[in-house]
């Protein structure tokens, strides 16, 4: 395949050459999948249908389930199929959507994040100014932005990366249409404007993600201030999970994309990957439930259990 003119398909690494490996990691991301299914959308609907979680914080923790259930649909089905059926094909519009899917999902992700950051930031340290600041008009306009700003990243990188020629071969050393991956079977001098938009789209990142950390280190100094340790305790369990999931998504994010490829070793890539793209789906109903006590409340009046 000598450029992308003629390029109709890619081959994804797989996890195994050896058959029970590739059905065990058929089930194990069958597993994976269904609970990220199954907590996110048990998420939204709790939120939709529980009239007193319809509130800011859990207005935006709708829409991350959303982004959610969105972000692991792009990756893992194929990945799923492939192994089940002993095949590494995806074709050339296959793969350009997932990637800009992924890259649309997990931008939409970080926002609705960074304005999380900013409601319990608000709520915490400027409590009287909270309903004037935080109206339904503000959640609407700053939930919209994030997923617009989604679409306007994916846009920009997906139509950057697959301008270019690959002229390397259509071996793509991941389970998913990566671009960092993309990038290494390019011959094309112009793919150097790609790295340089990836380079400052990770300094935007690391910059927001300074935005977050300050706002935390105020949100901490608020609550150590709080006279009651019911009311510390409710602060620290619906902040230091959001911080949690912020991290993760950051740290194995911006190394997945930073690192030179060359460098790297294709088992790290796989594990860095399956990090932030399948792992962090289903890591956020875990955390925003298990130690939310009003999630757990709404849950029992929905199902009708005590």
């Amino acid at each position: 395949m000598s450029n992308r003119t003629t390029m109709t398909e890619f081959l994804l690494l797989g996890f195994s050459e050896v058959r029970e490996l590739q059905i065990l990691h058929f089930v194990v991301f069958l597993v994976i999948y269904l609970a990220a299914l199954v907590g996110n959308l048990l998420i939204f609907m709790v939120i939709v249908f529980d009239h007193k979680l319809h509130t800011p914080m859990y207005f935006f923790l709708m829409n991350l389930s959303i982004v959610d259930l969105g972000s692991i649909s792009v990756t893992v089905p194929k990945s799923m199929a492939n192994s089940l059926m002993n095949t590494k094909s995806i074709s050339y519009a296959g793969c350009v959507t997932q990637v800009f899917f992924l890259l649309f999902l997990l931008v939409a992700d970080y926002s609705l994040l960074i304005v999380m950051a900013y409601d319990r930031y608000v709520a915490i340290c400027q409590p009287l100014h909270y309903e004037t600041m935080m109206n339904s008009r503000a959640c609407v306009q700053m939930a919209a932005g994030a997923w617009i700003s989604g679409i306007l990243y994916s846009v920009l990188h997906t139509g950057n990366t697959f301008a270019l020629t690959f002229c390397r071969g259509n071996m793509v050393d991941q389970f998913f249409c990566e671009i960092p991956r993309l990038l290494k079977l390019t011959c094309s001098d112009s793919y150097m404007s790609e790295v340089g938009v990836l380079d400052f789209s990770i300094c935007l990142v690391l910059g927001c993600f300074i935005f977050i950390i300050v706002s935390y280190v105020q949100i901490f100094k608020s609550v150590l201030g709080i006279p009651s340790e019911q009311g510390r305790h409710k602060a620290f369990s619906t902040c230091l999970p959001h911080l949690t999931v912020v991290s993760l998504l950051v740290c194995t994010g911006v190394f997945a994309y930073l690192k030179p490829t060359s460098s790297s070793s294709s088992a790290l890539d796989l594990v860095l990957a399956v990090l932030y793209s399948v792992l962090q789906p289903i890591m956020n109903p875990v955390i925003y439930s298990m130690r939310n006590k009003e999630i757990k409340a709404a849950l029992r009046r929905l199902t009708g259990c005590r």
